[in-house]
């Protein structure tokens, strides 16, 4: 059992300390000493496999771990031939790991889960007195894991939920209004100071939008606009009138009373001639100045008495409004308010602050966006939360949550989980948040041993809410832990691995460790520097990647990195013009995977480019706070794990005199520059058949005559 296993990994498998972390760096071998872990655990006398919980952060991890542990007793190798048939769907895979799992007495018992789908059994085999034990499952996407019942299975997503309430909320007027306001102010009229269309004379153009629908000039006009529209008062805007001797637009018009009115600010226009020709035509008119707009009490008194002599009671009675009138053609923005209102509730979920402490916290916020958010956002989140109680639903925040509570507060349960448990091992630690590790030591006593794998180096999920902080202050949260450090790298060749340690050693917030190669072969990377960008770096990767084909790799040995989609399309249709087909992943997707060679595109410095740091929407960091600092070092570990995806081949794609930051850490020891394609490229001339123009390889269509060229029909 302890066979080919190095010195550190042995040592973690047999170290006796209840408080483990295993550092495991990239290519150290991570999952088979999880694995060994788990059939060592198994040899011992008195423990069943009912007694070892392994906790994973995907599905498909939880699925790995099984398998291999089938495979561990599949000696005649008939299991390892069913897994490799592609022919066979992945449900008749999911079916046949179970029956293996219950054939075999090792495994029967044993409980290899997801967070969620862990904390999904606690609450099915229990009760509490803060939720229904027949709840039902709300699920996003492919449930993250989570097997339910058929009959536990909601047609109902979140997002179906909010929209509900959010309906809901808005039969009151004043929320309606105040939700409309909000959408125009802050998602359709982002930026106030457009450019006037260039053929247009209008110096003054429309920057805000009403509440009625149509634009105005000024935020002052707008006030007046939805003063009037609140309290059913129809008017005109803008309508153009001729009274006796020039044409022009008085602001507003109100049929019901035939009274003009003209609103006055720093920077309207003198409004002397115009006062004359409504007193030469007998004409009602009235003025409002922009000095009473900062105070509201002064603003409604001046509109009251403008109308109230001219209008009956029963015309100014507020309006009755409808959700689907009101913002037909502002679906997609409502719809993004949504999503916004989802992740903030899931924060605060996660975090120590109640819906009220934020609300409050929100209040005082010095951007009104921010305020009027959270005014709008605090009610849905509390009646998405009152329809999910009523109706006995559990999101995936609530699964974690109610498993805790209940943990806490029912020492029965609690102590059956202890006598059961000895021992917990977690995977991919350095992903956790703050919810799961309060779980975690919930599920411990003081005989149960914690067995966590992880690598601060590879923690890149903070925008899902996992904390670095957990796993580089390990001790902090699990007294008397033992670390043990993985520092071989059997994946990666000594030119990636040295390069790699020398750009994570610019994080500050870290563990150190010395990452040493394994393999002795010396290939240096290969980065190349485009001079013209989506045209030398596109050819450059097609002919690597030819080569690499002629060289007799195939698509599976060849992966594409990306850190955003959109920097993949180019690439992407250059190499299916070319007939060639590869693996192309974001960064992200790609944790855990590895490949013979790996391109790594999208390198360069600015905006579009890597790194690039957003801070997060304001509104976000009401609830949680991220300093830029931080950001970046995630970004650090972002580029650290494309560079080790590569077994033995790594380009790194770049813009000459634009390189991303993170290749000027790469000391010029462990890299070659390729820069043989770009002199290729500059001296190839393509030419259109049809026009004879010079055209660049990646073009489809020639620019000059619109000439489709995809096919390859150049002179």
């Amino acid at each position: 059992m302890l066979f080919n296993l190095s010195e550190k990994q042995r040592e973690a498998l047999l170290a006796k300390d209840k408080r483990l972390l295993i550092l495991a760096g990239a290519g150290s071998g991570k999952t088979n000493t999880l694995i060994q872990k788990i059939l060592y655990t198994l040899q011992k006398p008195k423990i069943r496999s009912s007694n070892i919980l392994t906790i994973t952060f995907t599905k498909n991890a939880a699925n790995e771990v099984v398998d291999r542990l089938i495979l561990a007793y599949d000696a005649k190798g008939i299991y390892k031939n069913f897994l490799s048939d592609k022919k066979i769907s992945k449900e008749e895979k999911d079916d046949e790991r179970g029956r293996q799992v219950k054939s075999n007495p090792h495994l029967e018992s044993i409980t290899v889960k997801t967070f969620h789908a862990f904390c999904y059994q606690i609450l099915k085999e229990a009760s509490g007195s803060s939720f229904d034990n027949k709840f039902r499952v709300l699920t996003d996407n492919d449930g993250d894991g989570l097997k339910v019942n058929i009959k536990d299975a909601i047609q109902e997503k979140p997002n179906d939920i909010f929209a509900k309430v959010l309906k809901d909320k808005c039969k009151s007027t004043q929320y309606l209004l105040d939700l409309k306001r909000y959408i125009l102010d802050f998602c359709v009229d982002v930026n106030h100071f457009r450019r006037p269309a260039k053929s247009s004379t209008n110096t003054y153009p429309y920057y805000y939008t009403a509440l009625r629908g149509h634009r105005v000039r000024s935020k002052s006009e707008r006030d007046i606009a939805d003063w009037l529209y609140r309290r059913n008062i129809k008017y005109e805007y803008e309508k153009e009138i001729n009274l006796v001797g020039f044409s022009f637009k008085p602001d507003f018009y109100i049929p019901q009373a035939d009274l003009y009115i003209e609103h006055v600010s720093g920077i309207s226009y003198n409004t002397t001639n115009k006062d004359r020709e409504f007193e030469i035509a007998g004409r009602n008119h009235v003025k409002t100045y922009e000095s009473i707009m900062e105070d509201s009490s002064l603003f409604n008194l001046r509109m009251e008495e403008i109308l109230k002599d001219r209008l009956s009671i029963s015309s100014s009675q507020v309006a009755s409004l409808k959700f689907d009138e009101e913002f037909r053609t502002y679906h997609d923005k409502v719809f993004d308010f949504i999503k916004m209102t989802h992740r903030a509730m899931s924060m605060i979920k996660s975090g120590p602050d109640s819906f009220e402490e934020i609300s409050e916290k929100a209040s005082k916020h010095q951007h009104e966006r921010v305020r009027m958010f959270y005014k709008l956002a605090i009610p849905i989140m509390k009646g998405y939360k009152e329809y999910c109680v009523d109706k006995s639903y559990l999101d995936f925040d609530d699964l974690l949550i109610e498993a805790i509570n209940l943990l806490e507060n029912n020492v029965g349960v609690r102590k059956a989980y202890h006598d059961r448990l000895k021992y917990i091992l977690v995977d991919e630690f350095q992903d956790v948040n703050a919810l799961q590790v309060k779980l975690i030591n919930l599920l411990l006593n003081t005989e149960t041993q914690l067995f966590c794998v992880g690598d601060d180096w590879q923690s890149i999920y903070g925008f899902r809410g996992s904390d670095v902080e957990y796993i580089v202050n390990f001790n902090q949260y699990f007294n008397a832990a033992k670390i043990i450090k993985l520092d071989v790298n059997y994946r990666n060749n000594e030119a990636i691995v040295g390069a790699s340690n020398e750009v994570i050693k610019n994080n500050k917030f870290k563990i150190d460790k010395n990452i040493v190669a394994h393999k002795e072969t010396r290939n240096k990377i290969q980065i190349f520097r485009a001079l013209e960008a989506g045209v030398d770096d596109v050819a450059y990767l097609l002919e690597k990647v030819k080569q690499l084909i002629d060289r007799g790799y195939n698509g599976e040995d060849i992966l594409i990195l990306y850190p955003r989609s959109k920097m993949l399309k180019p690439y992407a249709e250059a190499l299916k013009m070319e007939g060639m087909r590869v693996t192309t992943k974001t960064i992200h997707a790609s944790k855990g995977l590895e490949a013979k060679a790996v391109f790594v595109i999208g390198l360069k410095d600015g905006v579009g480019g890597f790194p690039e740091i957003w801070l997060d929407d304001s509104v976000f960091t009401v609830i949680k706070d991220v300093e830029y600092d931080m950001l970046m070092e995630e970004q650090r570990r972002l580029f650290y794990v494309a560079l080790t995806r590569a077994k033995e081949e790594l380009y790194l794609i770049t813009v000459n005199k634009c390189e991303s930051a993170f290749i000027d850490e790469i000391p010029s020891r462990f890299y070659i520059n390729d820069g043989d394609i770009a002199d290729n490229t500059t001296n190839t001339i393509l030419v259109c058949i049809q026009c004879n123009s010079e055209l660049k390889k990646a073009f489809k269509f020639c620019p000059e005559c619109g000439h489709d060229v995809s096919n390859g029909s150049l002179k």
